[in-house]
């Protein structure tokens, strides 16, 4: 006779169906794409910020707004350029005639979602604006703290540097986003059916929202719930030291990455309807959590190393933890 499945069990199945509703709600808008529409949704459910980079015109706003077109809260989007104010992005206090007092006007950072359109392009002093918001959730302006509404989620997208009239984003910019996520060219049969979906108009027009704020905030808090076994935990402390001692790096990762390594993977298991974390999960999302938040040596420069390989390597030169989950069963998990 089949046991009986935990209550736990049955509500991280929930937490799996209403996620998939999000993630098939976006697809019906970007095709072929699941893996990153996947991604996506785990930074959202582990309370993170997304960076989505990668040349022009492959979809990187549209995954954006699709996400946020999915979700029934407030948007605002925020087309980062040249001469964009730190104060358009934060808010400022104006004097108002009639209290004869200043009052405070919120900018565009307070919202559920936000999406920053080409963040790269503005310039440092704009882009630290956002450095407050996105880690500590609040915004001070004029010695006043404004707290920013839960959930709040940045989706910032970037092409690469090496374009024209863009601005690096400094290391502690990059750090704050819990991944980076680069969708690249479809495949020939998904371009293809965008071409058909996209040629009579936009799919984004008929995207109608699957979720809302409070569902959302309900799923993010039940990911919280998700067990991490010591090991495992040992395993995420393990990847990101190994950054640092890396000779192909001249910066590793910060104590932060490893939060947001744990964090996503938390989420990553809801997703799968499981309430334990496996070294699996981390192996997954080792490239796109860490991989932005590193800077390569000289010697590997010339080399023409990249980060994600270094990664790469990092994940596979980590002995793998056995993962025990919740009760004491353990299960031996393969790199």
């Amino acid at each position: 006779m089949p046991s009986r499945r935990s209550s736990a069990a049955l509500e991280f199945d929930d937490i799996a169906q209403r996620s998939g509703r999000i993630i098939e709600a976006v697809e019906q808008v970007i095709q072929g794409k699941t893996e990153s529409v996947k991604l996506a949704v785990t930074v959202m459910l582990a309370e993170g910020h997304l960076l989505i980079e990668d040349v022009p015109g492959v979809g990187k706003t549209m995954l954006a707004k699709s996400l946020a077109r999915a979700i029934d809260c407030t948007v605002r989007r925020i087309q980062f350029t040249p001469d964009l104010l730190p104060s358009d992005v934060t808010g400022v206090s104006v004097w108002n005639q009639d209290t004869r007092e200043f009052e405070f006007k919120p900018g565009s950072i307070f919202a559920n979602i936000v999406v920053g359109d080409e963040i790269n392009r503005a310039s440092p002093k704009t882009q630290s604006a956002l450095l407050e918001c996105m880690e500590e959730r609040h915004v001070t302006v004029d010695g006043i703290t404004y707290p920013l509404d839960p959930p709040f989620m940045v989706l910032a997208t970037q092409n690469p540097i090496e374009m024209e009239g863009t601005y690096p984003l400094p290391e502690a910019q990059r750090d704050r986003f819990t991944a980076r996520l680069a969708i690249g060219y479809p495949s020939p049969e998904a371009e293809l059916e965008m071409v058909d979906q996209h040629g009579a108009g936009s799919p984004l027009d008929d995207l109608e929202p699957v979720s809302d704020a409070l569902e959302v905030a309900k799923l993010t808090q039940a990911v919280r719930a998700v067990h991490i076994a010591e090991s495992v935990r040992r395993y995420a402390i393990d990847l990101v030291t190994a950054t640092r001692d890396n000779r192909d790096l001249r910066l590793g990762a910060s104590p932060r990455a490893t939060l947001h390594l744990l964090r996503t993977g938390r989420a990553a298991a809801a997703l799968d309807g499981r309430d334990y974390v496996l070294p699996d999960d981390l192996q997954i999302l080792a490239v796109p959590v860490l991989a932005h938040r590193l800077l390569l040596s000289a010697e590997a420069q010339v080399a023409r190393r990249t980060t994600q390989a270094v990664v790469a390597d990092v994940v596979a030169s980590v002995p793998v933890p056995k993962a025990e989950r919740p009760g004491g069963e353990r299960q031996r998990r393969s790199s």
